[in-house]
């Protein structure tokens, strides 16, 4: 049987964008490749997606399968298993990572199963043992009171599923060289058993997109109430950002809990992190530590957010939050 090698990512695409957490995995997919002197190989699946393949190479990829079927147009639990394994089985990777996203908590999964081998879901650390040679797969373990290390010593590929914002996205190199292939599957019609007819937004999902924004501002239990998000949703329109939300706030029920940041909600990196009345409890730190620049707005100087935060105001945010939205709207306006 022909010996596994190289590091595999899947490149998501959605409705003609590329998701940050590919950029993020191949970032991470490289230093692991190094680790053990194999390739990393980006996989892209998809209709109309070629374009994506020199971008993959600018961000690490050694080399590209591009699979570009009109019949990969719309994520399919049967299409894309079906392309994956086939590549899989034709190709024989070591190592391959998956996007923790609502499409690569579904095919992960599948993959494995019909791969007959382990998955790790949700990890939010990876490392390469040099001994081994095998994969650590870090995740949160029972509610994200403890940290699990995973290993997969007895099949290929070791499959996981990593969460978005763990990692940084690489710099582009736009003069890197690598190489593309494209790849062609047979899917009949038949074996595809669900269409999209149409895309709608739910009424608690307009536009959160906690993954993918640049700036956050986040309210915790110091915010006092439901209605108390209404400062922090004005200071984040001033600034485009995205509302986030501590376990605390969501628990009593003042905000969805689509807008969790922590170990048992999302994973965020953004360029700014803004925490207002949020004490930094160990797992909402795991949540955001990763962010470029961290402010920090509570009233006890002892929280363990200032631990972390690049700029701490020690101070009532009631009073800060409105005049800091006020400042920012005269300074756009002016």
């Amino acid at each position: 049987m022909r010996e596994s090698k190289n590091v595999w990512v899947l490149i998501e695409i959605v409705r003609g964008r590329l998701k940050n957490v590919s950029l993020e995995l191949l970032g991470q997919g490289r230093k692991m490749a190094d680790a053990l002197g194999e390739k990393l190989v980006a996989v892209i699946p998809g209709s109309g997606i070629r374009e994506f393949a020199q971008v993959a190479i600018s961000c690490g990829a050694d080399q590209v399968l591009v699979v570009d079927q009109p019949e990969l147009k719309d994520y399919s639990t049967d299409g894309y298993a079906k392309v994956v394994c086939t590549l899989i089985e034709k190709y024989r990777p070591s190592v391959m990572l998956i996007g923790a996203t609502n499409n690569g908590r579904d095919l992960g999964p599948r993959i494995s199963c019909r791969m007959k081998t382990g998955l790790t879901a949700d990890c939010t650390e990876l490392e390469v043992d040099e001994e081994t040679r095998l994969v650590k797969w870090t995740r949160p373990a029972f509610g994200g009171n403890l940290m699990a290390t995973i290993l997969c010593p007895d099949t290929k590929p070791q499959i996981g599923t990593v969460r978005p914002g763990v990692f940084k996205r690489p710099a582009a190199d736009p003069d890197r060289e690598g190489e593309i292939l494209s790849e062609h599957v047979d899917l009949k019609e038949d074996e595809i058993r669900t269409r999209i007819l149409e895309v709608l937004a739910g009424e608690g999902d307009q536009g959160v997109n906690l993954e993918e924004a640049e700036i956050i501002v986040a309210g915790g239990r110091g915010v006092g109430g439901k209605e108390n998000f209404r400062i922090l949703r004005e200071l984040a329109d001033v600034l485009g950002a995205q509302i986030g939300a501590s376990r605390a706030a969501v628990d009593s029920e003042w905000i969805p809990a689509l807008h969790q940041v922590g170990q048992t909600g999302k994973t965020v990196g953004p360029r700014i992190y803004i925490a207002c009345g949020i004490s930094g409890a160990i797992q909402h730190l795991a949540g955001m530590s990763s962010s470029d620049v961290i402010i920090a707005v509570n009233q006890d100087p002892e929280a363990p957010i200032f631990q972390v935060a690049d700029y701490g105001i020690v101070g009532d945010l009631f009073e800060i939050i409105p005049e800091l939205t006020k400042r920012l709207r005269e300074k756009k306006e002016g």
